[in-house]
């Protein structure tokens, strides 16, 4: 085992040896595969964090169709990345998701509209992601069962209103997830903490940007609580910006998009895989089928990185756009 693991991801590591449920060691791997260090010398490691979860979350899902605790929020995830959308009424969440999705959240002009998150699946490029609409939260309440279903989420987008008081949405929020234990990816995290974090890639997104004034409200917004996560101002009105915050959502899920081919035949370039940024050959071969893992021999990629039908092995490390052709 590497022997510069930060104290995150041994305690989570802790957590996982203790947990007694596949909902729970699930959990506690996400959290060591965030704050675990990407090098050369974690590669392994990652790779068999990445099978474990895998395993965990199919024995989590078997569980769950017999289950009769399922509530509203337990939402399976789906795409390149599950984003949930939180934020104080009538920001714009359930516009977001109903512009962006072929979801039908309620949208009234009253806050308080969303009682119980909606799911949409938002398409972008040739893949898609799935955003989840959420009930408002303020600090005057915010449903408990909110905590577990942004814990889980790959990405949390905090929505805020350019026009209604943003700083102080933005640090009404920031305050909430603090009592979740919620903390962005890359910023330091309180010392006097006595249960793990949750670490979280997030993005802020200021709505109704729908005049030149907007846009100068935001780069005082920016300035004012100085951001130190990914920030983008929309309007879901106009359909101001909407396209290139997906983009965002692409570049926080470090994903890429792999796709395959039978020997003689053309690849689908309409249904790529989508796995994670260093996921190696082996990594992708277990996506596919289980049994490619075992049977692989090797595969010939048509790629950036290689010469175009170059065979490699299993620890080859897959890029963005790589066309697959595997051989068992």
């Amino acid at each position: 085992m590497p022997a510069n693991l930060p104290p995150q991801y041994l305690e989570a590591e802790k957590r996982y040896r203790e947990a007694s449920t596949p909902d729970s060691k699930v959990e506690a791997l996400e959290e060591m595969l965030a704050v675990i260090p990407k090098h050369k010398g974690t590669d392994k490691l990652r790779a068999a964090l990445r099978r474990r979860l895998s395993k965990h979350k199919d024995q989590s899902q078997k569980k769950k169709g017999s289950s009769r605790h399922k509530t509203a929020f337990s939402i399976d995830k789906e795409g390149a990345a599950q984003v949930v959308v939180i934020g104080p009424p009538n920001t714009g969440k359930s516009s977001l998701i109903a512009t962006l999705t072929k979801a039908s959240p309620e949208v009234a002009e009253f806050p308080h509209t969303t009682h119980k998150p909606t799911p949409g699946m938002a398409p972008y490029e040739n893949i898609q992601f799935q955003l989840v609409d959420t009930p408002p939260i303020t600090k005057d309440y915010v449903d408990p069962l909110m905590a577990d279903l942004i814990r889980r989420a790959d990405i949390v987008v905090i929505l805020v209103d350019i026009s209604d008081d943003p700083i102080g949405q933005f640090e009404d929020t920031f305050y909430i997830l603090e009592t979740f234990r919620i903390f962005p990816e890359g910023l330091p995290v309180p010392d006097n903490l006595t249960k793990t974090p949750f670490i979280k890639k997030m993005v802020v997104v200021a709505n109704k940007m729908d005049d030149e004034k907007d846009e100068e409200d935001f780069e005082t917004f920016l300035e004012l609580t100085d951001i130190k996560v990914p920030a983008i101002g929309i309007s879901i009105e106009r359909g101001k910006h909407c396209t290139e915050f997906l983009g965002m959502l692409y570049d926080l899920s470090r994903v890429i998009r792999v796709y395959t081919k039978s020997p003689g035949k053309e690849p689908d370039l309409e249904e790529p895989f989508v796995i994670p940024r260093e996921s190696t050959l082996e990594d992708l071969a277990e996506k596919i089928h289980k049994d490619f893992v075992v049977k692989l021999r090797y595969a010939r990629i048509w790629g950036t990185a290689v010469r175009d039908g170059q065979m490699v092995q299993r620890d080859y490390i897959m890029q963005d756009g790589d066309v697959v052709e595997l051989h068992t």
